[in-house]
């Protein structure tokens, strides 16, 4: 008789856990719009034409605009998770939320060299 009150209880684990992986499944979707207040985290260094940061090694910093949201998305959340080696920047992704780094994507994927009067691409 106790196997039979165990099943309700697994059938319950079950769902939650088909349930946390529905959630996972959804991919975030960036808003150009909603990564516009967010890029003063990136203008520092990738708004300045051929700048190289110096610490702890140099490394020649990217113009991000126009490249591709998604993989922009990815190479932040990979310095978040430290999958990429610059302490800034892992720093600067750690605060990031998942949605904050789809909105940036998508905010720099939006900027091209036509885009008009915009100095934080």
């Amino acid at each position: 008789m106790k196997k039979l009150s165990i099943l309700p209880q697994l059938v319950v684990s079950a769902s939650l856990a088909f349930a946390g992986f529905a959630v996972q499944a959804d991919e975030v979707k960036g808003n150009a719009a909603a990564g516009n207040p967010k890029v003063w985290l990136c203008v520092g260094c990738h708004s300045i034409p051929d700048y190289r940061a110096d610490y702890p090694l140099v490394y020649k910093v990217p113009m991000l605009g126009g490249q591709n949201a998604a993989y922009l998305a990815s190479a932040l959340a990979a310095y978040k998770k430290g999958e990429r080696k610059h302490p800034t920047m892992r720093a600067i992704a750690g605060s990031l939320s998942d949605q904050d780094m789809a909105d940036l994507g998508e905010y720099y994927a939006a900027q091209t060299a036509s885009s008009p009067n915009n100095p934080l691409k």
